[in-house]
């Protein structure tokens, strides 16, 4: 959900979208107002900035990075592919 939105990603964007999905609104603004999780989040950045993770949604599907939303078709046909691939590897080491 949150992907559709971005870069709308604001307090108050961020509790609109919070209230659609029917969260605790109490705990989920504590939550945003505190820095309780803030250890959590600043790994998590730091990791993605690592990993060049800069576009919402990134998939990595066995290596293959897929940035953006994508139709399932793509996704049916990378991993099809890459069973295939890992099913012949298998079949060479035999």
């Amino acid at each position: 959900m949150l992907s559709e939105h971005s870069p709308d990603l604001g307090r108050d964007s961020l509790i609109r979208y919070a209230r659609e999905l029917s969260l605790d609104m109490g705990r989920f603004t504590r939550d945003l107002d505190t820095t309780r999780h803030k250890k959590e989040i600043e790994r998590d950045v730091k990791l993605a900035e690592e990993l060049d993770l800069y576009n919402t949604p990134t998939f990595y599907i066995n290596g293959i990075r897929l940035q953006g939303n994508r139709p399932f078709e793509q996704f049916k046909e990378i991993i099809d592919r890459e069973l295939g691939s890992s099913a012949k590897k298998s079949g060479d080491a035999k």
